[in-house]
């Protein structure tokens, strides 16, 4: 049975039984506890918390998930995954244990004729929690499962919460046994590898309190009302049903290892090492697609730096199983053909999704060269010391900074005759992930409580009048301070207010809120922000200036309309610089992120390099070729595929509901889903005048720009700006450019002059220091303290021509500079010194502590930098010292 088939009788099976088919969330989702969605309830949790009434008694979906945890792991196995898919079912106070247990046996073992997977039920074994004989009971009674197939155990395995203080209860997993090939006898407590659970249900009926680990909490007492959660792995159901070994040889994931195949030329199944590259490269290229395709992009942290480590891994696999050339595209493509009849999103948003993970992967190519050179020159010291193990820390450097992993440095030490420091390796990556893990603890925290919130989130959505006007009568629906409510705030308080209606903006879509005031009769309230509570309650976040406000006031909220107008100008001006964006570079430029607030925008967009002058002025003049054209303004709301249908463009990652909004400007210019507040017509923007560019990390860039009075006031100061440089110039405004290119190139002469002038005086010197040379047993040292203002390459360069001026006799060079606070210095040795045993890297470990300093290099010549310059006497007295030794 094919995996996508899987999919589809589980959500059949449930909806025949009454429950309402629920999307996937996206892989993003709100909520400060999580990188990722990671289980099949998440976006369930408001009303397994009780902060939300759910829509439903009874749901059922198909949950994309991605646990990153364990990412080592991945491929060493055949257990772990990053990316799977969790099918659940879930009860909101309608059925309890007895409802969830025949529901799931009766899908696994119906026939596959009857709608179910057709499971032998002589092969199921199921566990429950130590003293829940009501779970026993159930499975004897509606399934016949023997006591011999029943098996309790403890908190830790059978016992659910969040991990947080929250909803929690016993479970009941399910167990296929899949033969003694796999392992011992003795059910699931015996082997979890023969006996593998395909099914989790948990019956949520308790609430913990505080605690660490999986059963150090205090249950706190019953639930008001008893839910259920359950979760079955699609992907191990998937392996199950087909016949096969592993999630790695099922329909969905062995396509990708067989593309490795033809790419590297090895055959998976070979040796263990190389299987698990092939694992690596089949898992991380489905969990790096389905992420790119929810909107994250590839970074230096959160999301973005779990993407760039999956999608690297994939590179490095590929490379080290012997691919020569970029494969990136061939595995999205297979990704892309295998996942796509259940999320057709690949299929559509499919030139996006490659043009990230190409562009990652050429990137990281890139650094790769790099590293390697790092590696050769920390390979090449090692070995010049006659040593033969690269070092715990220089791997770790390698693995840091340039992103090589330690089974790379193994394999690149090894074809250079090295062994690795292993240990030393592990030690400082246990010390990272020690601190990371200390920093994650430091962050998490219980889920912020907002069962305050519920009754308005029940009562359903503020009413929203600001799109019609600025100023609102409403009523005061409640008061809250510090998260309790009260009854009234009087003049200094701060507090935020509850409206049934209001015209103030609430903070979404880029947009940020609008302020205004709150105002009766006596009473003057400053609205200084406004939020949204589960999406439909608006909170306004104000200070009393004058009054008393009280719950059940009637008052008039009122929008600051200067405010209001530079706002809409620079929302409007966004969807003309969007528009704009993919008129010019194409329509693979699609929207990251934006900011917008009154005289300003921040436009956030998908797009690899960096943008020329030529395209931002082509983009700009677009924009306000579309201000100028007076186009109208058109929203209208209508159901989500209606508005795709229609062109209308969206926010990748985020979760819109039934209907949407949507903003027309100019026809086919720009149409695009949005909330926010807009002109009537797109001259009423103003110009637009675009600041620049950057970029905001891999494969994303962004534009800045000013609109309205702002830009007017901004092109003036710049005006005045090339007034005042024509004036010292001397020159009109229009020579001005080529004026200031004259003056940079005659600098840039000058500039040339001075430093070959400043060469000759540094070689000049040589001589002076060739008189001062010592001879220590059978070689000539020079052992100095550089010039004033000598360093870098002028160094180098001195201590090259002395070393040159002693001709074949041995002879040994050594200057220490003192330049900013650093001391740079550089060491040589000729070869007939190295024939008497001394070498430039042992000289810089002798002197390099008594500057604070260290460097490396080859025998023949060595150099760094130290941060004492105290220390310089000292250094030199050591460099003679162990010279002395050297020439015995």
């Amino acid at each position: 049975m094919q995996t996508h088939e899987i999919r589809r009788r589980f959500l059949d099976h449930f909806v025949k039984a009454g429950h309402t088919e629920v999307a996937s969330a996206s892989l993003i989702f709100d909520d400060p506890n999580l990188l990722f969605v990671n289980a099949g309830m998440v976006q369930f949790k408001p009303f397994f918390l009780g902060q939300q009434t759910p829509p439903y008694d009874t749901a059922t979906s198909v949950q994309k998930c991605v646990r990153t945890g364990d990412i080592e792991n991945v491929g060493v196995t055949t257990r772990h995954n990053t990316f799977f898919q969790m099918a659940g079912n879930f009860s909101f106070g309608d059925y309890f244990k007895r409802g969830a247990i025949k529901h799931a046996w009766a899908l696994l073992t119906n026939s596959v004729e009857d709608g179910g997977y057709g499971f032998d039920p002589e092969r199921l074994w199921v566990t429950v929690y130590l003293d829940d004989d009501e779970a026993r009971d159930i499975w004897k009674e509606e399934a016949g499962i023997p006591d011999e197939r029943i098996q309790r155990r403890g908190m830790a395995d059978n016992y659910w919460s969040m991990g947080v203080p929250g909803p929690c209860g016993p479970c009941s997993e399910i167990y296929y046994d899949r033969g003694p090939e796999y392992g011992v006898e003795g059910g699931p407590e015996a082997d979890e590898d023969r006996y593998l659970e395909i099914w989790n249900l948990v019956f949520m009926q308790n609430e913990r309190g505080d605690g660490t680990g999986k059963d150090s909490f205090e249950i706190l007492g019953p639930l008001p009302k008893q839910n259920i959660d359950t979760g079955m792995g699609v992907e191990r159901v998937a392996f199950l049903l087909q016949d096969v070994d592993n999630v790695y040889e099922t329909d969905l994931v062995r396509p990708v290892i067989t593309k490795a195949e033809e790419l590297t030329g090895r055959a998976y199944g070979t040796d263990h090492e190389s299987d698990v590259r092939f694992r690596v490269i089949a898992d991380h290229a489905r969990t790096a697609v389905m992420l790119i395709a929810d909107g994250v992009n590839p970074g230096n942290e959160g999301r973005g730096y779990v993407l760039r480590r999956l999608l690297r891994r994939i590179v490095r696999s590929a490379k080290l199983l012997g691919a020569d050339k970029p494969s990136m595209s061939e595995f999205v493509t297979v990704v892309r053909d295998t996942m796509s009849p259940s999320y057709p999103v690949l299929d559509t948003d499919f030139d996006r999704i490659l043009g990230v993970a190409v562009g990652e992967e050429t990137a990281f190519l890139r650094t790769l060269a790099s590293g390697s050179k790092m590696f050769e020159s920390e390979a090449d010291e090692v070995k010049a010391a006659g040593k033969k193990v690269f070092g715990g820390s220089e791997a770790f450097v390698l693995h840091d900074t340039y992103g090589f992993p330690i089974d790379l440095t193994l394999e690149m030490a090894a074809e250079a005759g090295l062994s690795v420091d292993e240990d030393g390796f592990r030690s400082l990556m246990a010390e990272q992930r020690k601190r990371a893990k200390e920093d994650a603890q430091s962050r998490k925290h219980a889920h912020a409580d907002l069962s305050i919130y519920k009754e308005f989130v029940d009562r359903g959505e503020t009413e929203f009048t600001g799109f019609a006007e600025l100023t609102t009568e409403a009523t005061v629906l409640a008061l809250i301070s510090g998260g309790v409510r009260v009854p009234t705030a009087t003049a200094g308080q701060e507090v935020e207010v509850i409206l049934d209606r209001t015209p103030l903006y609430a903070e979404s879509g880029g947009q940020i809120a609008d302020i205004g005031v709150i105002t009766g009769p006596g009473l003057r309230v400053r609205v200084r922000d406004v939020q949204k509570i589960a999406k439909k309650v608006w909170v306004h976040k104000v200070t009393v200036e004058e009054g008393q406000l009280t719950e059940g006031d009637a008052i008039l909220a009122q929008v600051d309309a200067a405010w209001r107008s530079g706002a809409t100008q620079g929302h409007s001006g966004t969807h003309m610089v969007h528009a704009a964006l993919r008129q010019v570079l194409g329509p693979n430029t699609t929207q990251k992120g934006s900011l917008n607030k009154p005289g300003y925008l921040r436009f956030d967009f998908a797009w690899q390099n960096q943008l020329s002058a030529h395209q931002l002025a082509d983009i700009e003049a677009v924009a306000n070729e579309a201000v100028a054209a007076n186009h109208t303004v058109n929203t209208f709301v209508t159901d989500l595929n209606k508005a795709k249908s229609m062109g209308a463009m969206a926010l990748f990652g985020e979760n819109y509901g039934d209907e949407v909004r949507v903003v027309e400007i100019g026809g086919p210019f720009s149409m695009e889903l949005c909330g926010g507040t807009h002109v009537q017509s797109s001259a009423q923007i103003g110009q637009i005048t675009i600041l620049g560019e950057s970029s905001v990390g891999s494969g994303a860039r962004r534009v800045e720009a000013f609109v309205g009075l702002d830009s007017y006031r901004y092109l003036a100061k710049e005006r005045a700006l090339l007034a005042g440089v024509a004036t010292a110039l001397k020159v009109p405004s229009d020579e001005v450019p080529g004026r200031v290119e004259q003056l940079v190139e005659r600098l840039k002469v000058a500039e040339k002059e001075l430093e070959a002038t400043k060469a000759a005086a540094v070689l000049a010197s040589a001589g002076t220091f060739v008189d001062k040379a010592e001879r220590i047993g059978g070689l000539l040292l020079v052992a100095e303290a550089a010039p004033a203002g000598v360093a870098g390459n002028d160094l180098r360069t001195l201590v090259t021509d002395i070393r040159g001026r002693f001709g074949t006799e041995p002879a040994v060079v050594v200057l220490l500079g003192d330049a900013d606070g650093k001391v740079p210095f550089v060491v040589t040795a000729n070869k007939a010194a190295q024939d008497l045993g001394v070498k430039a890297g042992d000289l810089v470990a002798a002197f390099g502590p008594s500057i604070g300093g260290r460097g490396g290099g080859k025998p023949e010549m060595a150099q760094g930098s130290g941060t004492d310059a105290a220390g310089i006497p000292a250094a030199l007295s050591a460099v003679r010292a162990r010279v002395a030794e050297m020439a015995g």
